[in-house]
């Protein structure tokens, strides 16, 4: 008896070391990289960071190595090579970014398409259900298993050809998603699929600030639209992001602005004026605020940190000859 479970942890552990291989082989930058895949970041560091801001798209993020811990105002997570993290609406938090002796913390992103959970949930015979008790359901740890793993193994070997990436990966992913719908902590992702619940009420408002967010927040039109009071609206707003409505649109605004700054090359007046500022120096103030140094500092400060897209051109592996007209 112990002997089988010793093989099988044993055989876990072999599939993690994998995983860590497969994405060190993929050698990308520091931070959050896209790849060919829509909706699949590699992500990476390369030495530990301070507790910092970042902003997450609806996803499941896998860590093969390394270790963050995530903090949405009192509620504290970990996700590493033991848990895998599952978030269903956009959400601004704080996380601390830790290495292993051996190398730089690398993991993988997958967007959360609603229209595959949505799809498998019904295939599934599944249920939506609210969670209305958990103050945090919108993000959640879950345990790795080895089914998990290995459909993560499968996920990033495929990202080294082009062709594999393209044809195989849609349905490596419909799989990830389905490892989550079949793991004890599905609740999390089922929840958002019920109209009733908290979850469901914000994606809508939650998508119009991130389309719209140079723009303020009409409360009062966003309660209506849900058929709630502007106080109810208020309270469903903070059980699902863990802040109010204003200082979301500020933390979507500042983190959209870092990449106005590192990648667009936009000085600190003409960002502000992008997204939604009306002074360059409320803005500066709110930026330094909420990273920690100024605008003028963020193409030497800011490396690595980006949490949100990261650099927008796509990593595209070296055996992708002829296929970069795919992309």
């Amino acid at each position: 008896m112990n002997a089988g479970i010793n093989d099988s942890a044993t055989s876990f552990e072999v599939d993690r070391q994998r995983l860590r291989l497969l994405l060190e082989q993929l050698d990308t930058e520091q931070g959050l990289t896209p790849t060919v895949l829509d909706g699949v970041k590699i992500a990476r560091a390369n030495s530990a960071l301070p507790r910092h801001q970042v902003l997450y798209e609806p996803s499941i993020y896998i860590v093969a190595s390394g270790r963050k811990t995530g903090f949405v105002k009192e509620h504290r997570f970990v996700y590493d090579q033991h848990n895998y993290l599952v978030q269903t609406v956009p959400l601004p938090f704080e996380v601390i970014t830790e290495l292993e002796e051996s190398g730089p913390m690398l993991g993988i992103s997958v967007h959360l398409d609603m229209s595959v959970v949505a799809e498998l949930v019904s295939k599934m015979g599944l249920s939506p259900q609210s969670t209305e008790s958990d103050n945090h359901a919108s993000v959640q740890p879950s345990s790795m298993d080895s089914r998990m793993c290995q459909a993560a193994i499968r996920l990033v070997a495929s990202l080294h050809s082009t062709k594999d990436a393209l044809i195989l990966g849609p349905e490596i992913i419909r799989e990830i998603i389905y490892c989550v719908l079949s793991s004890s902590n599905r609740d999390t992702l089922v929840s958002a699929l019920n109209q009733g619940s908290a979850i469901a009420k914000m994606q809508t408002v939650l998508d119009t600030i991130h389309k719209r967010y140079s723009q303020p927040i009409d409360t009062a039109r966003s309660a209506e639209a849900l058929g709630v009071s502007i106080s109810t609206f208020h309270q469903l707003f903070k059980k699902v992001t863990g802040t109010s409505p204003v200082l979301y649109l500020r933390a979507v605004r500042l983190h959209k602005a870092r990449l106005f700054i590192r990648y667009d090359g936009l000085g600190a007046a003409a960002t502000a004026a992008r997204v939604g500022y009306s002074t360059p120096s409320q803005f500066s103030r709110d930026f330094k605020s909420f990273f920690g140094y100024a605008p003028t500092q963020e193409s030497v400060l800011g490396d690595g940190l980006v949490g949100t897209d990261g650099d927008e051109t796509a990593f595209i592996p070296e055996s992708a000859e002829g296929l970069t007209n795919l992309i």
